[in-house]
């Protein structure tokens, strides 16, 4: 005998799906809503009538026949997606997330899809479209159906503008003052976003990158140098200012980089809370208050300004790209060289740069900048990022399952990930001290953006700007020089220390490095770099006038460089 399929209206399914969405999927929202409107009950219950309204209204809107089951299972598996990612690290489903998303490689994606993720999944998502793909839906004639919709979705919208009218006030400045809020809303906000990034690729496609300062050339200095001018550039991936212990940080983190001569600049803060936006930005001359995606594509950057002035200039990837950066220069992708020595699954241990660093200086033969682009402190498994000898901090959470480790664990994780950078720096510099007289080489090291490790409910990263926590904003910036780069540039870490309490943030990147490099460019400014001061008293002698520099006794700045 053949079993009958249960029966529903499409309006009826349509008010089970909403219901489902607003009671169960949007745990997130409800709690935001809840504290952002505090003791405002009254102005709570009818914010949260019309909200209710208003998703009811377009769950029904969309109730056309053909569409409306994949319409709704989409929708609650993205509404269920976004709930776990919100809830379990409190990330917004933005337009830069997504696009984070989107970039992510195989291995980052496999450390979030975890075992609890498939089972909230199969609970909150799978079992509910396994019951509307079985469901039998009734469906009216075109008229009747839309006669019968709006007889439904018009009173919902006029209960939601009247509840909106009725406490306005309230409503309106508590959203102004908590727009985290509407962003959780589940899964209209994370659908909008979506319809945004598309967009934004889509106008990707028409930018042309115009050039950037093509009349670059060394300085006087770096042309008489005797010797190639070198400087190294790590990226750093998800280092927070808070644990560095270069700048206060309780625990020894930095045990080595403390025996090193660097200068660390404790005061830096990032330009966005995901690397998608973060590397883009602290490479271009745009700043945090100008950049977004089309500008900085529309613009050259850093690296082609130094090409443009004749510097050998290379990037090393170990993370997830370089995010379109690095597109007019020689590139080198170590996750995709996969080396079972250093990688598993295309991610490798940073160790990977570092043994591939020594023959490449030895093979420098003129002014040349490298940037590693490292993997760092990218979580959530924290775990795999340091070797058991930098495994200082015990017991550490193993897992990327969050929820099976106390705090202490997570934190010990995390901390180790910035010992085993460490390590990699005082690496780097040892290598670089030790071919100092063959060459004037300088360190910089930056990180994209920090990391919430469960302060405030939060963890890991990618908070909207406006909305997150110093964890995710506050960037540890460090820079090194090498005796013979100090005695050609005069920059010591002495005068550097000096300024190492100032404000700086990732926009003094791009000045900073041509200022190393001691680069002549149009667009270059001193006031953001931060060695200009410490360069600034050899820099005016270098224009003495020819006839003073041959005269006997006074060489002037340029022969003193030379030799």
């Amino acid at each position: 005998m053949k079993l009958s399929r249960p029966a529903v209206g499409s309006v009826t399914l349509s008010l089970l799906v909403s219901a489902w969405i607003i009671l169960v999927l949007n745990s997130e929202f409800w709690s935001k809503t809840g504290i952002a409107f505090g003791d405002h009950r009254t102005a709570l219950i009818a914010f949260s009538i019309g909200i209710s309204a208003l998703l009811t209204a377009l769950c029904i809107s969309v109730s056309v026949k053909y569409i409306i089951k994949p319409i709704f299972i989409l929708a609650i598996a993205a509404a269920a997606a976004s709930s776990w990612f919100m809830t379990k690290f409190g990330v917004i489903i933005d337009t830069d997330m997504i696009g984070n998303a989107v970039q992510t490689t195989p291995a980052e994606a496999g450390h979030l899809m975890t075992p609890a993720f498939f089972r909230h999944m199969l609970l909150f998502a799978a079992l509910p479209a396994l019951a509307i793909a079985l469901v039998r839906i009734r469906h009216r004639t075109f008229g009747a159906k839309v006669k019968w919709n709006l007889a439904v979705i018009m009173p919902l919208l006029l209960l939601a503008l009247g509840m909106a009218f009725w406490q306005y006030p309230a409503i309106a400045s508590t959203m102004r003052n908590n727009r985290i809020v509407i962003k959780t809303l589940n899964p209209v906000s994370p659908a909008i976003s979506l319809v945004k990034y598309v967009i934004r690729k889509g106008r990707e496609t028409t930018i042309v990158t115009m050039p950037l300062d093509p009349e670059a050339r060394p300085g006087a200095l770096a042309s008489h140098a005797g010797k190639p001018v070198v400087t190294i550039i790590v990226a750093g991936e998800t280092a927070r200012a808070q644990d560095f212990s270069l700048g206060g940080y309780r625990r020894k983190t930095n045990p080595e980089l403390e025996k090193r001569d660097v200068v660390y600049f404790r005061n830096t803060s990032s330009c966005g809370t995901a690397t998608e936006v973060s590397i883009p930005c602290m490479f271009s001359l745009l700043g945090r208050s100008n950049y977004s995606r089309e500008a900085g594509l529309a613009q050259e950057n850093l690296l082609d300004v130094l090409s443009h002035a004749g510097v050998d200039v290379s990037w090393w990837e170990n993370n997830t790209g370089d995010k379109s950066v690095a597109s007019r220069v020689r590139m080198r992708n170590f996750s995709a060289e996969n080396d079972p020595r250093y990688c598993v699954n295309s991610e490798c241990h940073d160790q990977v740069l570092v043994d591939a660093l020594g023959p490449w200086l030895d093979g420098v033969k003129g002014n040349a900048t490298l940037v590693l682009h490292q993997l760092g402190s990218h979580g959530p498994a924290y775990y795999q990022r340091y070797s058991e000898a930098e495994r200082l901090f015990k017991p550490d959470c193993r897992t990327e399952e969050f929820a099976a480790c106390t705090s202490e664990e997570i934190v010990n994780a995390y901390d180790n990930t910035i010992v085993a950078t460490d390590h990699m720096l005082a690496q780097i510099i040892d290598m670089l001290a030790a071919r100092s007289d063959r060459l004037a080489a300088s360190l910089v090291y930056m990180s994209d953006h920090g990391e919430s490790l469960g302060e405030k409910g939060l963890y890991l990263h990618g908070m909207p700007y406006l909305f997150a926590p110093s964890e995710q904003t506050h960037v540890p910036f460090l820079v090194w020089v090498s005796e013979s780069y100090s005695s050609i540039f005069g920059v010591t870490s002495a005068c550097l220390k000096a300024q190492a309490d100032a404000d700086v943030s990732q926009d003094n990147l791009f000045h900073t490095v041509l200022g190393l490099m001691d680069i002549e460019a149009a667009h270059y400014k001193p006031a953001l770099d931060v060695t200009a001061e410490c360069r600034k008293q050899v820099v005016m002698s270098s224009f003495v006038p020819d006839a003073q520099k041959k005269a006997p006794g006074n060489p002037g700045a340029l022969d003193a460089a030379a030799n």
